[in-house]
């Protein structure tokens, strides 16, 4: 029932109509209040009335007032009533202070006299500094009746009652707000430095004592409640031994600590946060300056230098404070130049935000994104990539540096005011938040009452009219904001570059050449020249092109930085919008697209081996578009694509180059969706699945050439007299291959019934001969290599064999290396019943059934050892080379390929020509135990990813880890390691397979 009706009921008095009017949300309690002691007269004052009814909280501020007058002495109670209706100043900050406050109006109500600090603050252009608040601190720890530490927090309210009067009413905006609080904690510290003293005075003779701020608290930018960050610094006086001083300084230190951070009597003032110091909390809590410099030389991280950047002595010794900031401030402004800096910086940033609650995320105003962290970020970030060079943007305040980089052209004016709005905004919401119960929180209150309170309060700062729905209006407000945030990081950083080189309207913010190429520098790119060069090109002009690449390349330039080679992202999409930059399709796919454009960067900057098949054909780039457009096809569709372009052509060769074309498209999907992460959450699934989607598309390759070759022999020379069977072999016919696998294959034939046998060899031969010169042909279609290797004499027998000539060599001559190499030998082209056959035959050959001779293990094992030591190359590191190498490829595979040979024969379900399905079905059977199992598994899977990724970023096969340093990086990168720990990846490597060597030479070479 709304008031109105219970009023029509008679359930709300006259009076109590007139306080909800007034925005009272509980008239009858209000009315007891006006009729209670102290209020007595009071309820009929218009004046008094309407300044209650204009705070953020009437209810509050009458509650409030209500205790204050209570508590008040009967002069005092006169004085303060007396004020209330005739002094519009005081009244105002009173009653607006009340009306946010609930913990200022406890203290209030605990020391009333304490009103009075609101009169010492009344003029508009009075703005109290460090020495101010020193001298009431100082002023209220002397006075009798409470021990010093109670007497300091006492104190310390009083200073926050006046200043939160101050910034209620308007007198003072957020900057000299956040400034004062800022200068008020230096007081305490500085307070609380001289009480520790006068208890500790052998300390204080012993050591001299610096306090630096850090944080919010040394960039004068201070929230109402939050944790003081300092660093302590001390050196010994004449003639005291530098371990005993720092002794001292450490006790003065914590004693400091106490004194601020004890929830004892008066309760906490705020606690004094010294983790920032080096070696956090694991370091020692005090160091001389010397020490602090050594750490600071060799082991800081990118992080520590940029906490650095809001050092400010605030209390203790000034001129050691002074000599630590000195002394530090050059490898600040040096730390744009460390390597990975950016990647760090933004790493930083998205630990912040994984690290926030799922429940918080949308609450947060400081951490989540669209928060107070990504303006602090972002301008921290442009202060240290240009203030190597600009004095003039070493602030440690947020508000005055980004109105620096605006004034010096590094953001534009319009996007420093729009960020400046909202982290104005954003800073005085957080404030609001935590003066109702000065409890240190970032999230915003979910209670209706509560933001309907901050909405009344932040009303000047808010677009909407906040009298109908003040709630709503807050929220609209802030989720602009929140908006404008998220989006101006990116524009900040990147958009300066395209000022920099492209043809922008007058009036817009731009980079000087030195500028441009030192942001380029600190993202990440090598040739920054080049990469101006290349953005010239790009977003130069007044076409509908350059128009819509200058929108996107701001963004694009994000994404490639976040890569392992920016510069190879840049000029591949230089190369690719060269391509495609007339095609209407493009240009709407990136600009509509966010998903697409993303994506395209992502595949650009990931190395060689898929931009350089997407150049060849950019029009693949519009498979990114489509949400199915990276999902792997199966066999059957791809061999009908091959098999219906093989048709069209005109030519043998035609058609096998229709082949090719199909499978360089193919392999683009396959390695884009691999290198997005798109194939499988699991690492070893996504191996499994690119292996199942390289052997199909080779397949359906191999039959298309097939179809062609049997086709053009045939119209140059009759019907063909034989059926021919491709057999996969090796990695091909297990269905694991690689980007860099070549197809290993047998090549059978079954002369025709009434066929000669040699015109059937002779035309067999003819066929497969061509089928591997065309599949490996120089063309713009990246290669299909056709290794015959394998075949019964290698290299010095004929390239195809009758199904029978195979049956009379496997019966007299085959060796046991060969019954091995059959393990993996799967039919997957050409005449479905030869294959069929061929598997028959070798059945068993691959699955003895008396196991394995002791003298086929020796040989096994004698060529096994015999390629480890002739096969390595030369210089090669065994440690790392993933196919001969200590538990690579290699060994994995010989050792389960030896428990098929073993017992294959009695267990059906080792019969597979899959590695780890076979080692899965030995782990199954007791053969290995489930723990040796899995080591193997790990480093097989492990050597095959890195195999694949050498591959994709080299865009040319190897089996071990690159040298070049941007490559291992990409290498690292797309197994999961972030920026800076490709170190972290090959001592991985090898400690997996280390494990897996020993478990080799137990089960492989017997050794025990």
């Amino acid at each position: 029932m709304t008031v109105e009706e219970q009023r029509a009921g008679g359930r709300v008095s006259r009076p109590e109509m007139r306080l909800v009017r007034r925005g009272f949300g509980d008239p009858a309690q209000a009315v007891r209040l006006l009729e209670g002691p102290g209020l007595e007269g009071l309820a009929d004052d218009p004046v008094l009335l309407d300044a209650l009814g204009a705070t953020a909280d009437p209810d509050l501020a009458l509650l409030g007032l209500a205790r204050l007058l209570e508590a008040a002495d009967e002069a005092d109670r006169h004085t303060l009533r007396d004020t209330l209706t005739t002094a519009k100043p005081l009244r105002d900050r009173l009653l607006g202070v009340l009306g946010v406050s609930a913990a200022l109006g406890d203290h209030l109500a605990r020391h009333p006299h304490d009103w009075h600090v609101l009169v010492t603050f009344e003029l508009r252009d009075m703005h109290p500094g460090p020495e101010d608040f020193r001298r009431a601190l100082a002023e209220g720890v002397e006075r009798d009746g409470h021990t010093p530490a109670d007497a300091l927090r006492i104190a310390y309210r009083r200073c926050l009652l006046a200043i939160a009067a101050r910034d209620l009413t308007g007198t003072t905006d957020l900057a000299q707000t956040a400034a004062e609080l800022a200068d008020l904690a230096g007081a305490t510290l500085q307070t609380a430095l001289d009480l520790a003293a006068a208890q500790d005075r052998e300390a204080a003779e012993a050591c001299r004592l610096a306090v630096i701020g850090m944080g919010k608290c040394g960039g004068r930018e201070l929230n109402y409640v939050s944790d003081v960050d300092v660093v302590f610094v001390a050196e010994p006086r004449e003639g005291v031994d530098e371990h005993e001083a720092i002794k001292a300084a450490t006790r003065l230190a914590a004693a400091l600590t106490r004194l601020c951070a004890d929830t004892t009597g008066e309760g906490t003032i705020w606690p004094v946060d010294a983790n920032l110091r080096p070696e956090g909390r694991n370091g020692p809590l005090v160091r001389t300056l010397a020490s602090h410099l050594a750490y600071y030389q060799r082991w800081a991280k990118t992080w520590e230098f940029q906490a650095l950047l809001k050092a400010r002595p605030v209390a203790g010794d000034a001129e050691l404070g002074a000599a630590y900031v000195e002394a530090l401030a050059p490898m600040v402004w040096q730390a744009a130049a460390r390597d990975n800096f950016v990647a760090d910086v933004q790493q930083m940033r998205r630990r912040v935000i994984d690290s926030i609650p799922a429940t918080e995320l949308d609450r947060q105003l400081k951490l989540g994104p669209g928060g107070l962290r990504d303006v602090e970020f972002s301008v921290q970030l442009l202060q240290l990539v240009h203030g190597r060079t600009d004095p003039a943007l070493r602030s440690g305040n947020t508000l005055e540096a980004l109105a620096a980089l605006s004034r010096g052209g590094y953001v534009g004016r319009a996007d420093a005011a729009s960020l400046d709005r909202a982290y104005r905004f954003l800073r005085s919401l957080e404030h609001r938040i935590q003066l109702y119960r000065l409890r240190r929180t970032h999230l915003m209150p979910t209670a209706e009452e509560d933001q309907r309170r901050l909405a009344r309060s932040l009303a000047p700062l808010i677009n909407d009219d906040t009298r109908s729905d003040p709630v709503a209006a807050l929220r609209r407000e802030w989720k602009r904001h929140a908006v404008e945030v998220r989006r101006l990081h990116e524009k900040l950083f990147y958009r300066p570059l395209l000022d920099a080189v492209a043809e922008l309207p007058t009036g817009a913010a731009g980079l000087s050449p030195d500028a441009a190429r030192a942001r380029l520098e600190a993202l990440g790119y090598a040739d920054p020249a080049a990469a101006l060069r290349h953005l010239s090109a790009l977003a130069s002009g007044v076409s509908r092109k350059a128009a819509i690449q200058r929108t996107l390349l701001p963004v694009l330039l994000g994404w490639f930085a976040d890569s392992a080679d920016p510069d190879a992202g840049l000029l591949n999409f230089r190369q690719v919008s060269d391509a495609l930059g007339r095609t209407p399709w493009y240009l709407r796919l990136l600009r509509d697209e966010s998903a697409a454009a993303e994506q395209l960067a992502r595949v650009l900057s990931a190395g060689r081996l898929a931009p350089d098949l997407l150049l060849r054909a950019p029009e693949a780039v519009a498979m990114l578009g489509d949400p199915q457009g990276l999902q792997p096809r199966g066999r059957a569709a791809l061999q009908a694509e091959v098999l219906a372009a093989v048709g069209r052509a005109g030519s043998t060769a035609a058609a096998v180059a229709a082949a090719r074309s199909v499978r360089r498209r193919e392999l683009f999907r396959t390695a884009a969706a691999d290198v997005l992460g798109r194939l499988a959450d699991d690492p070893a699934e996504a191996l499994d699945t690119a292996g199942e989607a390289l052997t199909a598309l080779n397949a359906a390759t191999l039959e298309g050439a097939l179809r062609a070759c049997v086709a053009g022999w045939e119209a140059a020379n009759g019907g063909l007299p034989t059926r021919i069977s491709v057999i996969a072999m090796g990695r091909f016919g297990g269905r694991e291959l690689g980007y860099g696998s070549d197809a290993d294959v047998l090549f059978v034939h079954e002369p025709l019934l009434g066929s000669l046998e040699e015109d059937a060899a002779r035309a067999a031969q003819a066929v497969c001969h061509e089928l591997r010169t065309l599949l490996a042909a120089p063309s713009t279609e990246p290669p299909l290599l056709v290794d015959a290797d394998l075949r019964p004499e290698g290299r010095s027998g004929p390239l195809v064999r009758s199904l029978a000539s195979y049956a009379a060599y496997y019966r007299r001559w085959s060796h046991a290396w060969e019954s091995q190499a059959l393990l993996r030998a799967e039919p997957v082209a050409g005449d479905e019943d030869l294959g069929a056959r061929f598997r028959q035959l070798i059945d068993p050959l691959r699955y003895p059934g008396v196991g394995v001779p002791e003298r086929d293990l020796l040989e096994i094992r004698r060529i096994k050892a015999r390629i480890e030591a002739e096969r390595l190359p030369r210089g090669a590191d065994p440690t790392t080379h993933t196919k001969i190498g200590r538990g690579g490829l290699a060994d994995v595979e010989w050792t389960v390929q030896l428990l098929q040979l073993r017992h294959g024969h009695e267990l059906p379900a080792l019969r597979t020509t899959r590695t780890r399905a076979a080692l899965a079905a030995a782990a199954g059977a007791g053969l290995v135990t489930a723990a040796d199992a899995e080591v193997l598994d790990a480093a097989w899977v492990l050597a095959s990813r890195v195999r694949s990724a050498v591959m994709l970023v080299r865009g040319r096969p190897g089996d071990s880890f690159p040298g070049e340093a941007r490559e291992l990086a990409g290498v690292a990168r797309y197994l999961g390691y972030g920026a800076g720990h490709s170190g972290e990846l090959v001592d991985d490597y090898r400690r997996t397979t280390r494990r897996a060597r020993a478990v080799v030479d137990r089960l492989f070479y017997g050794y025990s």
